[in-house]
């Protein structure tokens, strides 16, 4: 039995515009690289100083060069402006070059972060949390920090010091015509409000709707076989087109407000240049300001109402990041619901069995449920559903204890608290009279070999699916294939060993890929073995093989096998009949058939299948 999945969407709440807390620990993976962004800020400050040099340059040229007619000064002055492009030019590509190398690094490392914790997360986590929900943590969410410090941070405050330079110049140059320049300035920020308010919405639209996709495209990719047979390329064709649709639309508003947003701040930086020529005409007229000094400021505000443009499309960058990265810290912030912290511990040599004890142990996957019982808070009106309820046996070194029972019984759970996938409430579980909480979880698990029914392989080539984490050679791998009969139908691919795996191993049969699965559990060496429903899908052409590789697999080791056909497991040394969380019958195939009890009804129920596969060697 599995824990039961909760369902969950994809989160549609960006949050706060800014978190002075979120922003403190992100700019914690900018600190190995603060050369590249303090280079990266000093670069963008000389651009925005830059700025000035042209106007003051025209100002110089229409107010003395051309009543003087001075060419030398014209031509110092156009010197100087063919400087200052050249040094914008290298600032602006420097800048990018040092912003993007600093936003590619901290997403590297945060997604090894991220990586490394999903890695240390227990199996429950993984129940709660679909793998595209997990996948866009990686992905997506970093990528949105990515664009905070390439286009973000570090531009922004570069942004910042071009208004201030910019402004500053204009009002040493004529404070009462900058006072006029900025008269609309409350105008564009009312615009941009209503810009940033928008594009908010529609981002969260289109994230929903992306969302949607995405969920959609994996459940009918995974599930095309059946969309197939069943003939419904139809229907679901028209059910995408309708999320497609949707999220079209939804790109569609974000297209009309960018539409909108660009031309109303170019009409204002319009309003902006005819108040300037209004008000600087007068004061020409009169001799109380030069010509050069208009020109000079109808560049400079031009320019000032750009960087005002940029910070505007800046704030939802920092807003969209602030939300991205609000669930990767809540990710990082996830505790394991099993802990590792253990000291290393001598349980046992890897070649004896060990014997592996439950002590009335009980467990409900409703964890959640048990907390608030624990708190003492009020009990809900659902009691809790005990997956297990006081179960006690011991599997003795190289003996063989099956666990049989109807779907749901917990034979599975049972595996999988032995593995510490999770731990349970009440009671404990021993291997050589260890209790494995005290374990690491790296030795614990290196003290067991799991061949399961659903068989994962990893695209690859079979050495590698068969070595995996165990420094193999390539000799020791073959012998490890040869023991349980594998190398024959190994050798038989085009490439042997080296022979690349489809996803999951769906390019070979299921026989095979179980013979792969007993290789790997060879090649491993664990003196634990568990089997869970090892036998349960594989065609009869195979079925011989595999019993023998069974054979050679179970010899000397500690055994625990999950079946639902009793045959496999009739010459196991102890049967549990687990019935609704409990053990309601123990014994040998004879005896428990002998009782009379529920055992002998389940095998009554099978009597027609095939002949017990499961042996112990010897």
């Amino acid at each position: 039995m599995t824990a039961p999945a909760t369902q969950t969407h994809e989160d549609d709440i960006l949050g706060k515009a800014y978190d002075s807390k979120l922003m403190r620990r992100l700019l914690v993976y900018t600190r190995p690289y603060r050369a590249l962004m303090y280079g990266a800020f000093a670069l963008l400050c000389v651009e925005g100083g830059v700025q000035v040099v042209g106007p003051l340059l025209t100002r110089r040229v229409i107010d003395v060069a051309v009543p003087a007619r001075d060419m030398h000064i014209v031509a110092t002055c156009t010197a100087f402006l063919l400087l200052a492009l050249v040094a914008e030019f290298v600032t602006s590509y420097g800048q990018t070059w040092l912003t993007s190398l600093l936003g590619q690094r901290v997403m590297r490392d945060l997604r090894m972060e991220i990586f490394e914790h999903l890695q240390r997360l227990s199996v429950s986590f993984f129940d709660r949390n679909p793998a595209g929900r997990l996948i866009t943590r990686v992905t997506s969410d970093v990528e949105t920090l990515n664009e905070l410090f390439t286009s973000g941070v570090v531009s922004g405050l570069g942004d910042l010091f071009t208004l201030v330079a910019i402004s500053v110049a204009m009002l040493i140059m004529d404070w009462r015509l900058a006072l006029a320049s900025f008269a609309v300035i409350p105008f564009v920020v009312m615009v941009s409000g209503l810009f940033r308010k928008g594009v908010r919405d529609t981002y969260r639209d289109i994230r929903v709707r992306l969302a949607r996709i995405n969920s959609f495209l994996q459940e009918r990719l995974t599930g095309m076989r059946i969309v197939q047979l069943f003939g419904q390329e139809k229907r679901e064709a028209q059910r995408f087109d309708e999320l497609n649709r949707s999220h079209l639309d939804a790109n569609l508003k974000s297209i009309t407000i960018y539409a909108l947003y660009f031309p109303a701040i170019e009409l204002l930086t319009s309003v902006a240049l005819a108040i300037l020529i209004v008000a600087g005409a007068s004061r020409v007229h009169a001799n109380l300001l030069s010509v050069g000094t208009v020109a000079a400021f109808l560049q400079l505000v031009r320019r000032f109402f750009q960087p005002l443009q940029d910070l505007s499309e800046k704030y939802n960058i920092l807003q969209t990041a602030m939300a991205s990265s609000e669930r990767i810290f809540t990710l990082l912030d996830t505790v394991p619901s099993v802990p590792d912290n253990a000291a290393p511990t001598e349980v046992v040599k890897r070649s004896r069995g060990v014997e592996v004890a439950f002590e009335d142990v009980w467990f409900a996957y409703d964890i959640a449920h048990l907390a608030r019982q624990k708190r003492g808070e009020p009990a809900e009106s659902v009691p809790v559903e005990w997956v297990l309820k006081g179960v006690t046996f011991t599997a003795r070194p190289g003996e063989t204890l099956a666990l049989v029972g109807h779907t749901g019984a917990g034979k599975t759970t049972i595996v999988n608290l032995l593995m510490r996938f999770y731990d349970p409430q009440r009671g404990r579980i021993t291997i050589n009279g260890v209790d494995i909480r005290t374990m690491p979880l790296a030795e614990l698990r290196s003290l067991i070999g799991y061949v399961q029914q659903d068989i994962f392989l990893f695209a690859g080539d079979i050495a590698t699916n068969i070595r995996l984490s165990n420094p193999l050679s390539d000799e020791d791998v073959v012998k490890a294939a040869a023991k349980v009969g594998a190398d024959r139908i190994i050798r038989g691919f085009p490439q042997g060993y080296g022979q690349v795996l489809g996803e999951r191993g769906a390019s070979i049969s299921v026989g095979e890929r179980q013979l792969l699965s007993f290789a790997r559990a060879i090649a491993a060496n664990a003196p634990l073995l568990l089997l869970d429903e090892a036998t349960s899908a594989v065609d009869s052409e195979i079925e011989a093989e595999i019993h023998a590789a069974l054979g050679v697999l179970v010899s000397g080791r500690t055994t625990i096998a999950v079946a639902h056909r009793l045959s496999t497991i009739a010459n196991a040394d102890m049967i549990l009949v687990l019935h609704h969380g409990e053990v309601a019958e123990r014994g040998t195939h004879r005896e428990l058939l002998e009782r009379g009890g529920l055992y002998d009804a389940l095998w009554r129920l099978q009597a027609g299948d095939s002949e017990p596969l499961l042996k112990r060697a010897g």
